[in-house]
């Protein structure tokens, strides 16, 4: 049934200044523009992040941080943390050992969303993991 993420999408008042703050952080320009759309290529698979005008939200999605989180591996969360703070996002979750090598931490960037992240050691294993172990 789900075979893996594609997009996530988060909204923004200002799309312009939504595309610096995340160039700033993620380090690359968006690669894709569309009126009221941008999106950024990320991490090990090319997964989707984009970024929607405010205007487009359904109603109701904008009335505080709240929902899913969606978490991001990062080889470093204490580093990640202080750099996401350092660009202006606020602490939500402050970093938490899950146990077994996991572990997380979420910020509130400077536009309402909830940006997850976390040191994941199975996704590791995916991603060392021959391609024939995986479907096989």
């Amino acid at each position: 049934m789900l075979r893996g993420l594609t997009t996530v999408s988060f909204y923004a008042p200002d799309l312009d200044e939504a595309s610096r703050w995340y160039t700033e952080f993620l380090g690359i320009e968006p690669y894709f523009h569309k009126p009221g759309y941008i999106e950024f290529r990320i991490g090990d698979y090319q997964n989707e992040l984009g970024i929607i005008d405010s205007k487009y939200a359904p109603p109701g999605a904008l009335d505080g941080p709240a929902g899913e989180i969606v978490f991001w591996h990062v080889d470093d969360v204490e580093g990640t943390l202080a750099r996401l703070l350092e660009l202006g996002a606020k602490q939500h979750g402050a970093p938490t050992d899950q146990g077994s090598g996991f572990v997380t931490a979420s910020v509130i960037d400077p536009f309402g969303n909830i940006l997850g992240f976390m040191y994941n050691p199975h996704y590791l294993e995916v991603l060392a993991a021959p391609a024939a172990e995986l479907t096989g």
